[in-house]
């Protein structure tokens, strides 16, 4: 019996995250498992991985074989790394002290990578932010400057249309009175002629 590090998929349609698991290599892939190691949510970004480091070294030096995929999860985990370190104090190259100082330098260096990485991350999501918000600014400005010249169109369209009207002879009592005597003297022709 073989056994394998691999991937057992769990989750819903197109939101899937995994657990890390040791199974018989003749299981099924979310079938019977060994022992669960871990879980990988790609979902997220930097993709979450929850992984417990002492029992995917005790299975790899166990001779367990990872699939691809988890062979790069232990990889960005440091498993690997330990257990290449474990190697190297089994056959005498240099002690468990000297390996464990090594590994907490590579932890170190892989911590502040992946930190600078959330770090950029956010900063980048700021910076969009902020940028969305300033082109959401100068469209309000545009709006509310192009609501301002239509106002003072219609206002000067009114102010036009009111002088016209001051422009228009305003009939005064002295015209009035000769129209109406111009009126009148018509008049009496009128009723002459039809009278006739």
């Amino acid at each position: 019996m073989s056994t394998k590090l691999r991937l057992q998929r769990q989750g819903r349609k197109k939101r899937a995250y995994y657990y890390i698991v040791a199974a018989d290599s003749r299981a099924p892939r979310d079938g019977r498992f060994i022992e669960r190691i871990g879980d990988y949510n790609p979902n997220s970004n930097p993709a979450t991985i929850n992984l417990d480091l002492q029992k995917a070294v005790k299975w790899l030096d166990n001779g367990a074989i990872p699939t691809d995929t988890v062979r790069a999860i232990l990889s960005y985990k440091g498993a690997m790394m330990l257990h290449h370190l474990h190697g190297g104090v089994n056959k005498g190259a240099f002690s468990l002290e000297e390996a464990d100082a090594k590994f907490a330098k590579w932890q170190a260096d892989k911590d502040a990578k992946i930190q600078s990485k959330k770090d950029t991350l956010a900063t980048a999501k700021a910076k969009s932010a902020s940028e969305r918000l300033e082109a959401e600014a100068k469209v309000k400005e545009a709006r509310a400057a192009a609501i301002a010249a239509k106002l003072a169109a219609a206002e000067a369209d009114a102010n036009a249309s009111t002088e016209e009207i001051s422009e228009t002879p305003v009939a005064t009592d002295e015209t009035a009175a000769v129209e109406n005597t111009e009126a009148a003297a018509d008049a009496p022709e009128t009723t002459e002629n039809t009278e006739a």
